[in-house]
C-alpha cells in the first residue's frame, strides 16, 4: 500500500479501479483472464512482441538510412529490451499463473522497470525511463488493436490518473463513470479544480510524480476530504473508506430534507444561498439543492470544451437555458474569466510569464472589444427571458470599470438599432477579487449595482501565492488573517453604503467558515451546488450572535492554523456529527 499526499480540491471519497490516462489515451479493458483462455492469450502477447519488433526493426532501417547507424541505435536498443528473455518470462508467468491479461502484465511489468530506471543515479539511467514508456505504449497499441478511450466516451466506472488534466479534457468528463481524478502538478482554485467541483467529482491534485507505481485496472482510494490517494489499499483500508463512503451518502441523504427550507438562522436571519454553476446543465442541481437562484454563472465553459471561438448565438443559447430554466430567479451572468493562454486560436505574448498577473480576465475583454460585444450582446438578449444580472471580473480600477460599462453602452445601442428587445435596466455588478478593488471600494459603491467577494483569487493576490503552483499551495489559505480582515472591510463599506454584495468563491462553500462569514456580515453567499445542502444546516444551527462572536474571535488569531483549529472545535460544537 501506498499514501500519496496532495492537495484536496474537489470533496468526498472515491474508490474504484485507475485509469492511467497518458496522450495515448489507452484503456486496459480488463485484468483477469478465465482460466481456459490462458494459451490464447499467451500467443496474442507474442503476437503483439513479435509486430513491435518488426515496426521498430522497419524504423530502425528508415534512420539508419537517412541520418546514420549511430542514430537508429535507441531502436536496437528498444528491440533488445522488447525481447529480452527475463521480461519474456515475467509476462508469460503473469499471464499463466496469476491470470492477468497480457495488457495488464505488460503495463505492470513494465511500469516496475521504469521506477526502478527512475530511483537510479546519473541522468542516462534515469532518461531509459522514457524507452520503457515507448515499449509499453507500443505493446499495448497492438494488443488492443489501435484502440483508444477518451475520457468523454467512458462506459463503466473508474478513478482517472493523469500527469494533468486540462479544464477542457475536466470539462468533458462523465461524472457517471469518472469516480475521481487524480493529478501529478497543479493547485488550489485552479479553473480544473472549479470543474471538478462543479462535477461533483473528488479531486486532489499536486501529488507529485506517482503514474509509475500504478498501472490501469488496479485499485484506488481517492480521498477528496484529505488531500489523500491510496495505491493498492489493504483490505482493512478498503474496509474503512467504505465505510466512510456509506456515511457521506447517508448524511447527504439526511440533508435532502433541507432542500426547500430556507437558510434562516435560529433567530430569523435570512441568509441567501445561491449556486456556482459552469454548464448550463447544472440548473437543475441548482433546483434539486434548494438554491435561491445562480450567483454566478461562469460563462469560460463556452470557450474551454471547444477549439474554436463561440459565436453570438452561441453564447444566446446557452445563457438563455439557464435563464429560462431559473423560472425568475436571479441569475449572476460573469463576463469571460480566462488567460489568453487558455483561448483558442489566440497569440500569447512571450512577455507573459505569469497569467495571473497578465492579459487575462477583464483585460482580456477590454483588448478584444469586439470579442467582448458578441458576449455582452448575448447576455443582453438573454435579459428579456428571466432574471439575469451582469457582473464584470478582476476589476482593479475604476477606469477598468468605466470603460467595460462604455462597451456595454454600446453593446445595448446595437442591439436598440436592431429593434432586439433586452432589459435596459440590468443589474451591472463587479467581483472584489483583487486588493486594490478593497481599497478603493467606497469610490466603486456609486458605480456598481452590486458585489461579489471571489476568494479563490482575492486570496493568491493577497498572499503573492500562484493558486497553480503546487510548490506553494501550502501558503495559499482563506483561513489566513489578511483575507479576512479584507473580507470584513469590503462588507462593511457595502453595508455601510447599502450595496449588496455576496460572496462566489469556494471559501464560502466550506462549512468550516459559514459561521465566521456570518459573524462578519455575509447574508448572501454563492457556491457549488453539492455544497448548499451542508452550509444551510450550519447556517439553520446557529445565531447571529454566535457568529458574531466566533468572528470577533477569529479576528484576534494570528495564523491560518490557528484560525482553521478554531473554527472547527466552534463548528463541531454546533454540529458534533457533521463529517470533515
Amino acid at each position: 500500500m501506498e499514501r500519496l499526499q496532495g492537495i484536496a480540491v474537489s470533496p468526498g471519497v472515491a474508490i474504484g479501479e485507475a485509469l492511467v490516462f497518458d496522450n495515448e489515451g489507452f484503456r486496459i479493458p480488463r485484468r483477469f483472464l478465465p482460466r481456459d483462455a490462458v494459451e490464447e492469450e499467451l500467443e496474442r502477447l507474442d503476437n503483439a512482441i513479435q509486430a513491435a519488433t518488426r515496426e521498430m526493426d522497419h524504423r530502425r532501417g528508415r534512420v539508419a538510412e537517412q541520418l546514420g547507424d549511430q542514430y537508429a541505435a535507441i531502436f536496437s536498443v528498444h528491440i533488445q529490451m522488447l525481447n529480452d528473455r527475463r521480461l519474456r518470462d515475467e509476462l508469460e508467468e503473469m499471464i499463466h499463473q496469476r491470470h492477468y491479461s497480457p495488457e495488464y502484465a505488460v503495463s505492470r511489468v513494465l511500469r516496475r522497470y521504469a521506477k526502478v530506471f527512475e530511483s537510479l543515479e546519473g541522468p542516462y539511467l534515469r532518461e531509459r525511463i522514457h524507452d520503457i514508456f515507448d515499449i509499453e505504449k507500443r505493446l499495448l497499441r497492438h494488443l488492443l488493436g489501435e484502440r483508444r478511450e477518451e475520457l468523454a466516451q467512458l462506459t463503466s466506472e473508474v478513478l482517472v490518473l493523469a500527469h494533468n488534466l486540462t479544464p477542457s479534457e475536466t470539462a468533458n468528463l462523465n461524472p457517471k463513470f469518472v469516480l475521481g481524478f487524480v493529478t501529478e502538478i497543479g493547485g488550489p482554485g485552479s479553473h480544473t479544480a472549479i470543474v471538478a467541483e462543479a462535477l461533483g467529482i473528488p479531486a486532489v491534485v499536486g501529488t507529485g510524480p506517482f503514474l509509475t507505481d500504478v498501472s490501469g485496472g488496479e485499485m484506488v482510494i481517492i480521498d477528496g476530504d484529505q488531500g489523500l490517494v491510496i495505491l493498492h489499499p489493504d483490505e482493512e483500508t478498503l474496509a474503512r473508506y467504505r465505510h466512510e463512503l456509506v456515511e457521506h451518502q447517508s448524511y447527504a441523504v439526511k440533508l435532502e430534507s433541507l432542500r426547500d427550507l430556507p437558510a434562516d438562522t435560529t433567530d430569523t436571519t435570512r441568509i441567501e444561498l445561491m449556486a456556482n454553476i459552469e454548464f448550463p446543465t447544472e440548473v437543475n442541481q441548482c433546483a434539486e439543492r434548494g438554491a435561491n437562484g445562480v450567483g454566478l454563472y461562469r460563462t469560460e465553459f463556452l470557450y474551454l470544451s471547444c477549439d474554436t471561438e463561440p459565436s453570438e448565438e452561441d453564447h444566446y443559447q446557452a445563457y438563455a437555458q439557464v435563464a429560462q430554466a431559473m423560472a425568475g430567479t436571479p441569475v449572476v451572468m460573469r463576463t469571460l474569466d480566462l488567460g489568453a493562454d487558455k483561448m483558442p486560436g489566440m497569440q500569447v505574448s512571450e512577455d507573459e510569464r505569469n497569467p495571473f498577473l497578465g492579459l487575462r480576465s477583464i483585460r482580456l475583454s477590454l483588448r478584444n472589444v469586439e470579442l467582448f460585444r458578441i458576449q455582452l450582446r448575448a447576455i443582453l438578449r438573454a435579459s428579456v427571458l428571466g432574471n439575469v444580472r451582469l457582473m464584470f471580473p478582476l476589476i482593479s480600477t475604476l477606469m477598468e470599470l468605466r470603460q467595460a460599462r462604455m462597451i456595454l453602452a454600446d453593446a445595448m445601442e446595437d442591439l436598440e438599432e436592431k429593434g432586439i428587445a433586452f432589459d435596459r435596466n440590468i443589474q451591472v455588478g463587479m467581483m472584489v477579487e483583487v486588493p486594490s478593488a478593497i481599497m478603493m471600494l467606497d469610490r466603486f459603491v456609486t458605480e456598481v449595482d452590486f458585489f461579489s467577494i471571489g476568494t479563490n483569487d482575492l486570496i493568491q493576490y493577497v498572499l503573492a501565492v500562484d493558486r497553480g503552483n503546487k510548490d506553494v499551495a501550502n501558503l495559499y489559505s482563506a483561513a489566513e488573517p489578511a483575507v479576512l480582515w479584507l473580507i470584513k472591510r469590503a462588507i462593511e463599506i457595502a453595508d455601510s453604503h447599502q450595496v449588496a454584495i455576496s460572496m462566489c468563491g469556494q471559501m464560502c462553500g466550506n462549512p468550516l467558515y459559514t459561521m465566521l462569514l456570518l459573524g462578519l456580515g455575509l447574508r448572501s453567499m454563492s457556491l457549488t451546488p453539492a455544497h448548499i445542502p451542508e452550509v444551510k444546516h450550519v447556517c439553520r444551527s446557529v445565531s447571529i450572535e454566535q457568529c458574531q462572536q466566533v468572528a470577533e474571535r477569529t479576528l484576534l488569531l494570528d495564523n491560518a492554523r490557528d484560525v482553521k483549529t478554531y473554527l472547527k472545535e466552534e463548528l463541531t460544537g454546533v454540529l458534533p456529527g457533521l463529517p470533515m
